[in-house]
């Protein structure tokens, strides 16, 4: 079997030179996703795929590639859902980790959040990301990608 791809919601992504880290230190392919901005990389094992300009491009060209035991990397919740729906090992930039068990609740709170910002009962305001969420992003990252590559090879 092959190694282990990682796709990276890479939009307004806070950690993708963590995740360039760890897939070199693995060996693995890196493919940065987004609508553009992002520049090609020297490293033939990183890809940049830009998509058309659209709401859920990005997220549907990860989910059409991405396969069982794939990693993907993301904050939002929709994306996470369908990537664990193919068998992907999915996080979020926090270390947050995406599984079965824990889509229903990941969707269930996004949409009340997303509801009680929209009725204006609390503001739109997200937490700023801290140097304690890269920390726990990258331990994650590293048991996943551990995971995944052993699930591969099994």
């Amino acid at each position: 079997m092959s190694a282990p791809t990682i796709y990276v919601d890479a939009d307004a992504c806070p950690v993708k030179d963590e995740i360039l880290r760890v897939g070199e230190r693995y060996g693995l392919a890196v493919v940065l996703v987004s609508n553009g901005g992002i520049r090609p990389s020297r490293d033939p094992m990183v890809r940049v795929v830009t998509v058309p300009q659209g709401a859920d491009a990005a997220d549907d060209w990860i989910v059409e590639h991405c396969q069982p035991n794939d990693v993907v990397v993301t904050a939002d919740v929709p994306l996470a859902s369908r990537s664990v729906s193919v068998g992907a090992h999915v996080l979020g930039p926090t270390g947050r980790e995406y599984t079965p068990q824990s889509m229903g609740m990941a969707l269930a709170m996004r949409d009340l959040k997303q509801h009680l910002r929209e009725t204006g009962e609390i503001k739109g305001y997200n937490p700023s990301f801290s140097g304690k969420d890269r920390s726990a992003f990258l331990v994650a990252l590293d048991r996943v990608v551990q995971r995944a590559i052993r699930t591969k090879q099994g």
